[in-house]
């Protein structure tokens, strides 16, 4: 009866799970999708722990306690600015618990045939993912450079190290016996996540974050493979499917390939060109000044990044929304593909203040607008608006695809300072003579504006 339960139970789990995917497609159901997905992985658990094979609910439950304790003020206290750093520590946590649990049941079966090609898959992926993600989170947190860390011969290294990993593997899927092979093959793979992630730059960690959380679900799919257990394949494939294509999507929409974004070292600073660029002027405005253009725009694109996040601004972003709408402005959202520091960071940000999301437009739609906008007010985004990347082929950006900012009537930059981005690469945009620099924080400089704007409305 049990064994019957559960099944049902992991049916019902997995076309939750289906569901959930497709509701969050779309902004309007994407909140089904969270709770569809939540309802699933409930059931996923309550399900296994009904099985069979439970030895002991004592040690499961300490567990779990101290599981929660960890990962509950991690989810409730955590910034926004730091979403992306958390969910390179879940990558993280989660390919160390299916490598553990390949380790675990190696020693305990000592598997032969698919069993054990599944898992040598599994703990190879789920240790390189583990060690993988932490570099990810370094770098995110910047405890470790943004910039990529590179050597000489690192590439034949890398490949060089991997081979050995997967000769090992393959010789204990041969002769699974031989025990003191795993060691050093758990070695090998935790060495090679590290060195897969060290020379990637600053600017490609979302779509480096989109493929360990690939790499994080195939793994999961092989432990199912090697485990017998269903459920564990179905949603092991539907994470590490989704973050495959996600990952696409994204080098597509950056115009790199898989290789280049591996073994590129991209974002490296440009240090002959930042001395040439400290060179030129730059015009800066005061809040007064801002808000007297903006008052007479018709046209405003208004293009967040990261530096929003940072600020806390999102709130005083609705506010400006608010005041140029109701001033008779045309106000727009344009939203990179890779603006923050994982996908969607941007449309979850503005969504928390509560902007239409009919007025966040993507890339490819918004930038055909710019050459009639008035306006396009920068918050805190660097290298998405970085016409570098369409002019000059010696930038490592170039080909990426950025939004059209430099093309508005007027840019008005809001900016801490003139510090490159996190690719480490200067921006031609803040020297043009149609831009405006506001220097200061984010949160500070839009309140500003809005007093501005509010007070033109009262002496009109």
């Amino acid at each position: 009866m049990n064994e019957q339960i559960v099944q049902f139970a992991y049916i019902i789990a997995a076309g939750l799970f289906v569901m959930s995917l497709k509701w969050m497609r779309s902004p309007e159901t994407a909140r089904r999708g969270v709770v569809a997905g939540e309802i699933g992985m409930l059931l996923a658990v309550v399900g296994t722990l009904l099985g069979r094979d439970i030895v002991s609910y004592q040690s499961i439950f300490i567990a779990f306690f101290i599981g929660s304790a960890v990962g509950v003020p991690l989810a409730y206290l955590m910034p926004m600015t730091a979403v992306p750093q958390r969910t390179a520590l879940s990558h993280a946590f989660g390919a160390l618990a299916a490598a553990l649990v390949g380790t675990a049941e190696y020693y305990r079966e000592l598997p032969h045939g698919p069993v054990m090609v599944a898992l040598v898959f599994e703990t190879l992926l789920g240790f390189l993912t583990f060690t993988g993600s932490l570099m990810a989170f370094g770098k995110l947190q910047e405890i470790l450079p943004a910039r990529p860390i590179t050597y000489r011969n690192q590439n034949a290294v890398n490949f060089a190290l991997f081979g050995a990993a997967a000769i090992l593997g393959i010789v204990l899927i041969v002769n699974p016996e031989q025990t003191w092979i795993f060691p050093i093959f758990a070695a090998l793979a935790l060495v090679f996540g590290v060195l897969l992630i060290i020379p990637i730059g600053g600017a490609d960690m979302p779509t480096v974050i989109a493929l360990l959380n690939s790499y994080a679900g195939l793994s999961a799919a092989a432990m199912g493979f090697a485990l017998g257990n269903r459920m564990l394949i179905i949603a092991g494939s539907l994470d590490g499917s989704s973050g495959l294509i996600l990952a696409i999507i994204m080098c597509k929409a950056m115009n790199r390939s898989f290789t280049n974004l591996l073994f590129g070292a991209f974002g490296q600073l440009q240090k002959k060109a930042g001395h040439q660029e400290d060179q030129r002027t730059v015009r800066s405005a005061s809040p007064e000044e801002a808000a007297s253009i903006l008052d007479a725009a018709r046209s405003v694109i208004i293009v967040p990044g990261y530096g929003l996040a940072v600020a806390q601004a999102q709130h005083k972003i609705r506010e400006l929304y608010d005041v140029l709408t109701r001033h008779g402005a045309d106000v727009r959202f344009a939203i990179h593909p890779v603006a923050g520091r994982m996908p969607g960071h941007m449309n979850v940000l503005l969504a928390e203040a509560d902007i239409p999301y009919e007025r966040l437009v993507e890339m490819d739609e918004i930038n055909g607008e710019f050459p009639q906008a008035d306006v396009a007010l920068v918050i805190g985004a660097n290298d998405v608006t970085n016409p570098a990347a369409r002019s000059d082929q010696s930038s490592p950006i170039y080909g990426m695809p950025i939004l059209d900012v430099d093309k508005a009537r007027t840019v008005m930059v809001v900016k801490r300072s003139m510090s490159p981005g996190f690719a480490g690469i200067d921006n031609p945009l803040y020297y043009l003579d149609k831009t405006l620099m506001l220097f200061g924080d984010a949160k500070v400089v839009v309140t500003a504006i809005v007093r501005e704007l509010a007070e033109v409305a009262k002496a009109a």
